[in-house]
């Protein structure tokens, strides 16, 4: 990168950096150990609830989910599943492509602040855009799990993809 002679940075020189795998990479089968998780905090919960209006007090109000028999507030499920799917993006569909939708989304147990959630998705079809031709169509099963293990939501996820001759 070079800067101007004003000191402001050259945008224009910066080189693009490729990410993500293109639609010819993704073969049905296939399956993909997202990296590293991302344990849920109290302020991620809370943020997001209230961000949205989501005034469940099984969210927000500890004594409330006790009372329902949970050791703790219970994480706002949209929540899980923006983690579950934001740890794929990486693998799946960074290089490129509109989302298309989520289809199938299970809630399997409870997550509680401080657990740690994981993601792993296969892949489960492909095929390429009738209207868009530099695109394909991927479809994947993903599972996110806590740290004990445990499978805590279930989601197919759809996604145009960028073919390589188009990156």
């Amino acid at each position: 990168m070079t800067g101007q002679t004003d000191g402001t940075p050259d945008f224009q020189g910066f080189e693009l950096a490729r990410k993500g795998h293109a639609f010819e990479a993704f073969e049905v089968g296939r399956r993909y150990v997202h990296h590293w998780g991302r344990t849920i905090t109290e302020a991620d919960n809370v943020m997001f609830s209230t961000g949205l209006c989501f005034w469940n007090p099984m969210q927000l109000n500890v004594e409330y989910a006790r009372a329902h028999g949970h050791p703790g507030v219970v994480v706002n499920p949209m929540l899980v599943c923006c983690i579950a799917v934001g740890l794929s993006v990486e693998d799946l569909s960074e290089a490129g492509g509109m989302f298309v939708g989520i289809d199938d989304c299970s809630f399997l147990r409870p997550v509680y602040v401080g657990d740690t959630i994981t993601s792993v998705s296969t892949v489960t079809s492909t095929r390429a855009s009738g209207s868009r031709p530099d695109f394909g169509i991927v479809g994947w099963a993903t599972e996110a799990s806590n740290q004990h293990g445990d499978t805590v939501l279930t989601l197919r996820r759809t996604n145009l993809v960028i073919r390589e001759a188009a990156r």
